[in-house]
């Protein structure tokens, strides 16, 4: 394994998954790996495959060049992180219509009351 790779890609994609707000435990569900493994991917002490890779990019949503520190030429580059856009795009309103996508009915009627509630 090339240990500086590992290091860079972990870096990376503990960044991005703290810059979308997200649990370690949430990213690895999400992408299909255990959350021990996700573990030392991020703590550099592993590399993902291709497949893992490709999942791991688009959750995180960053490029294979940016997990990897290259530019698009092979060029090593600085951090350049881009913050959210949109409102939408808040790492706390993904990560709750995440966690909302898995309540059942009965529970999702009782968060929209809750949310309406606050929201007044």
């Amino acid at each position: 394994m090339n240990e500086e790779l590992g290091i860079t890609i972990g870096t990376e994609a503990r960044a991005a998954r703290q810059h979308l707000g997200l649990t370690q435990a949430e990213v690895a569900e999400r992408i299909g790996l255990v959350h021990p493994v996700y573990n030392r991917l991020e703590r550099g002490k592993m590399l993902p495959s291709v497949p893992s890779l490709y999942r791991l990019c688009r959750e995180l949503r960053v490029s294979p060049e940016k997990l990897m520190g290259l530019t698009a030429t092979g060029d090593v580059r600085k951090d350049t992180r881009e913050k959210p856009k949109k409102e939408e795009d808040a790492p706390e309103l993904r990560r709750l219509l995440h966690l909302a996508r898995k309540l059942d009915a009965e529970d999702l009627a009782a968060l929209l009351h809750v949310a309406t509630a606050l929201a007044r």
